[in-house]
């Protein structure tokens, strides 16, 4: 069992389904019908934010379990919630001005590149130890 990593996964969930409902709620501010993927910049941007983290998602919870049971579920959650901040800050910023995302990018994209070597660590050597 691994409570810890489930909790981060249960929580990025949570986050995406919230930007998912943010780009609802951008179009109809900004009066964007779907299918239509372009118009006021607020709509672009919440729309990108959405579309970045669907696409960092996959890597992210990838590395997260893979981390967690290889190497630690101490260390593997806690820098899933790095990653998790990361990722709030960046839709913060990203919602006010795109070059304010870039910290928050930084932060998430840090934690999952840690989070893959680490894994990547922690596999070859479960295979060559006996």
């Amino acid at each position: 069992m691994l409570p810890w990593t489930s909790l981060i996964t249960a929580l990025t969930l949570l986050l995406y389904l919230v930007i998912t409902i943010n780009v609802g709620r951008a179009r109809a501010k900004y009066k964007v019908p779907p299918p239509q993927m372009t118009g006021d910049p607020g709509f672009e941007r919440a729309l990108r934010v959405q579309q970045n983290t669907s696409e960092q998602i996959i890597f992210f919870l990838s590395a997260l379990w893979l981390f967690s049971f290889y190497v630690s579920p101490f260390w593997g959650p806690l820098l899933g919630a790095i990653w998790l901040v990361g990722r709030i800050a960046y839709a913060w910023g990203y919602y006010q001005a795109a070059e304010k995302r870039m910290i928050g990018f930084v932060i998430s994209s840090f934690s999952s590149i840690v989070l893959l070597l680490g894994s990547l660590v922690g596999i070859i050597l479960s295979l060559v130890q006996p």
